[in-house]
């Protein structure tokens, strides 16, 4: 018996040693590389084959008790492999092949004499053991990690046994109980035992099955009550899983702790998205107080003449001096001398240049989107429109439009914000104030129609009228 259990128990022990090293390795390095499928998408991304070789103990009684012919079981080695396929996390049916040898004798004594039999000893030769079984996984050993390293399992099934007894009597006299042949009988296998993870593809298989046969004749000695003969192996051996190289076994799967981590990988992303929509908002406030703050400083007249800071060029305008669009002083006439008639002549002419610059400052006449803000780049065309006021001194009468889009509050006010605008920088530029009038008629006045992007285009205008 010491020299069948003392190789198993080393490599027991071996074996267990590098399923700890292992395990403390699985999900820094191996499951890295294996591709877990999406939950409740079946088992076509999971290795569902496997085959196992055994080796162990076989015995003539099982743990549980019960009727024995022989006072006295001797261990012998065992042998024997599997095909399992694994239908889900927790079930998989198998079949089993089994060969070995079974001895027992009568020189334990009972109630303190030897068995009253007929027998000395006997051996039985089990040629082949054949079973299909359901296999139940019970449960996974640490359920935090995706893929577990110990999975606890029990089986039942049913099969057929192929066996030769051989009795020995106490004369010593060799008895073949069935010399022409051998005996087959139907015999069910109950086991229980774990697997322990040793690699992505292969596990350690410690089990413990016990068989009883549908016969008494197992150990060649027929002995009331007649009641069916048993046996029992406890065997260590390698489990291999069948199939591709990053796919996990079947049985090996933790669906909940995947379950856990996608709802953790859920709540993280919806946690940055929360983040940058904080900051995409506090972007866009940062950028709505500093445009207040522009508006505010293009109200501000700190003087009094009626000229913004931000275009006065003479801050500190003494109170009721008159000033031009720039907030400078006006020069001063010269009081006319007593009875003296001044004669003021106001006649000018309006050419077809004259009317080109304004068209051509309408035509490229810009404003930032929604804004009253005029854009750089109509600068240019407005400096000849102030140039030409001012050399003339033609009034001018700005009329602001807007398109549809929007409420008419807000058109009417935009549409006026514009033309003054236009107005103010005119004014900055050295024309008159006194001689430009800004109004805004908002989408009164639409010249084209407002359902074509084309037509709204055009309704979004400011119109120069010289006179």
């Amino acid at each position: 018996m010491r020299k069948i259990l003392l190789p198993i128990a080393c490599f027991f022990s071996i074996a267990l040693l590098n399923v700890r090293e292992t395990h403390a390795q699985d999900t820094v390095t191996r499951t890295s590389t294996l591709i877990a499928p999406p939950l409740f998408s079946g088992n076509q991304g999971f290795r569902t084959w496997s085959i196992g070789l055994h080796a162990g103990m076989l015995a003539p009684f099982a743990a549980v008790g019960g009727k024995n012919d022989f006072s006295k079981w001797l261990p012998t080695l065992g042998y024997g492999g599997y095909i399992k396929y694994q239908v889900s996390h927790g079930f998989g049916l198998q079949l089993d092949l089994l060969k070995g040898t079974l001895k027992g004798n009568n020189e334990k004594m009972l109630a303190g004499a030897l068995p009253v039999t007929p027998f000395q000893s006997f051996k039985t030769e089990l040629n082949w053991a054949a079973s299909f079984s359901g296999v139940v996984t019970l449960g996974n050993i640490n359920w935090s990690q995706l893929h577990t390293a110990i999975q606890p399992y029990i089986s039942i099934g049913g099969g057929a046994v192929n066996y030769n007894p051989t009795t020995v009597s106490y004369t010593g006299t060799s008895v073949n109980f069935k010399p022409d042949g051998s005996l087959t009988a139907f015999y069910v296998p109950f086991g229980l035992g774990i697997k322990a993870n040793l690699s992505p593809g292969m596990n350690l298989d410690l089990g413990y099955t016990m068989a009883w046969v549908d016969a008494d004749n197992l150990d060649g000695y027929y002995k009331a009550p007649y009641l069916g003969d048993k046996f029992s192996y406890a065997h260590i051996g390698l489990e291999f899983a069948l199939g591709k190289a990053n796919k996990p076994q079947l049985a090996r799967h933790n669906a909940p702790a995947q379950l856990a981590q996608n709802m953790k990988d859920q709540n993280d992303a919806m946690r940055a998205s929360l983040a940058a929509s904080e900051e995409r908002y506090n972007q866009r406030l940062a950028e709505i107080n500093a445009l207040r703050d522009d508006v505010s400083r293009m109200k501000m007249d700190s003087d009094g003449d009626g000229v913004s800071d931000y275009f006065d060029k003479c801050p500190n305008t003494p109170k009721g001096v008159k000033v031009d669009g720039a907030g400078c002083a006006l020069p001063v006439a010269a009081a006319p001398v007593k009875d003296t008639i001044v004669n003021v002549h106001n006649t000018y002419i309006i050419t077809e240049e004259d009317k080109k610059i304004v068209n051509e400052a309408i035509r490229n006449l810009e404003f930032e989107f929604a804004k009253s803000t005029i854009r750089p780049r109509s600068f240019p065309y407005l400096n000849r429109v102030a140039d030409l006021l001012v050399k003339k001194g033609i009034s001018l009468k700005l009329g602001g439009h807007t398109d549809w889009i929007g409420s008419d509050e807000a058109n009417m006010h935009l549409s006026k914000d514009r033309a003054e605008s236009v107005k103010n920088y005119l004014v900055s530029q050295g024309a008159s104030r006194a001689r430009i009038e800004a109004v805004g008629y908002g989408e009164s006045q639409p010249i084209a129609s407002n359902k074509t992007a084309s037509g709204r285009q055009k309704n979004r205008r400011v119109e120069f009228t010289l006179y």
